[in-house]
């Protein structure tokens, strides 16, 4: 994950807490409803990142492993 979307998703999560917060303090179920959605939206996109993260990970070791398989049979 890349530092800006670490960022983003870190400012995002701080603002929903802090909305969902305030509308506890002042009994605003649609401003603690809001916070509570852009702190979930904060963690999907995190879950998001990492997924990509992860996969591209796994790509590199695929083709890291075919290319060692493929040099082991050049040897022979």
């Amino acid at each position: 994950m890349g530092t800006d979307d670490k960022a983003n998703n870190t400012v995002i999560h701080h603002i929903g807490a802090a909305k969902e917060g305030a509308g506890r303090l002042t009994g605003n179920e649609d401003l603690k409803r809001e916070g509570q959605q852009e702190q979930a939206r904060a963690k999907l996109q995190e879950a998001s990142e990492r997924f990509k993260d992860a996969a591209a990970d796994i790509g590199e070791n695929l083709k890291d492993a075919a290319r060692k398989f493929k040099e082991g049979f050049s040897k022979e």
